[in-house]
């Protein structure tokens, strides 16, 4: 017997996870398979993502400890690309670009279904008055034809147009614009989207940059500052009317520089609902750093550190972390 005493049963779980080298990622991977041919219209994909009752392991044993890849899709000017997040701007649909890809977005989305990855997602980043938009939006849509139920969809979604994503494939629709608009966060546009959809089927981006000590909430292409600041009784009062949240630390996005410590802190406070953290990823010690600071509870994604998407990282040992 271990000699180590644990005031909490929860403090073991790191523990128990590294002496039964439970096998994750695989129960993960069938899963993921699974609940591609098994998708209904009103299909959870949160509930089979390989974290509860699919894999035959306690939901909180798994969500509080195993932190796992989400893999993404951005789409800008009609291409697949990384950015720096806070370059984007609706002038002239410019960005500062770290890669631009020769393949199309099914091919991104094909190669997560291999390898079944479930809850990505792919972001429109052109607005619907953009020249570019209906090919930024074709583009999106090959995506979620070639893994339906395995991605997740964003940018300029809302109530009225929410289900043509669902309708494509898409296992959820990501919004920020339409539930913050003019600096403020509309409820009423966010029921009207819940009512439109269901709650759970709706993803709350919440990207967020420094403003002093604090971090706000920007919208329209992170070029916006609204008046949310983010806290744990912020998310709370929004978590009622969305199934995920998915943050971007915009101040970090794009340039593989480290994470955003201080954004992490004030996520780890928060588990009454998934949180896929974004942004800064650049090495393999952030993803550990992320890890140690969110004690397991937060996913994350990377985008250009990946090798795919031209960086450094291999996208193999990636998607392999938990």
């Amino acid at each position: 017997g271990s000699s180590v005493l644990f005031d909490d049963i929860g403090n073991c779980v790191p523990y128990i996870i590294k002496t039964l080298h439970v096998d994750a990622r695989d129960a993960q991977r069938k899963a993921a398979k699974a609940a591609v041919h098994r998708r209904t219209k009103r299909s959870s994909p949160s509930r089979l993502r390989g974290r509860g009752a699919d894999v035959g392991l306690p939901t909180l044993f798994l969500r509080r400890y195993l932190m796992r890849f989400r893999p993404c899709i951005d789409i800008h000017n009609g291409q697949v690309k990384q950015i720096v997040g806070g370059s984007l701007t609706d002038r002239d649909d410019g960005a500062k670009v770290n890669f631009a890809s020769s393949r199309g977005a099914d091919y991104y989305a094909g190669l997560y279904r291999q390898d079944g990855l479930t809850g990505g997602h792919a972001i429109l980043l052109n607005p619907p008055s953009s020249s570019y938009y209906n090919e930024t939006r074709r583009q999106a849509f090959l995506a979620l034809s070639a893994y339906p139920g395995g991605l997740q969809a964003g940018g300029g979604v809302t109530a009225d147009n929410a289900k043509e994503y669902l309708d494509a494939g898409a296992s959820h629709v990501i919004v920020t614009s339409y539930v913050f608009c003019d600096g403020e966060l509309r409820m009423e546009n966010l029921k009207r989207l819940v009512d439109a959809v269901g709650k759970e089927r709706v993803v709350i981006d919440l990207s967020c940059r420094r403003r002093g000590a604090d971090y706000y909430v920007v919208t329209d292409r992170w070029q916006k500052f609204t008046n949310m600041k983010l806290s744990k009784e912020a998310l709370g009062s929004i978590s009622r009317y969305c199934d995920e949240f998915l943050v971007h630390g915009v101040d970090v996005e794009g340039k593989s520089a480290g994470i955003d410590a201080g954004l992490i802190r004030i996520l780890k406070e928060f588990d009454e609902a998934p949180i896929t953290y974004a942004g800064g990823i650049g090495s393999y010690d952030d993803i550990e750093k992320l890890r140690e600071a969110a004690e397991g509870k937060i996913d994350f994604t990377v985008g250009s550190a990946l090798d795919i998407f031209g960086g450094e990282l291999s996208y193999d040992k990636v998607k392999n972390i938990v």
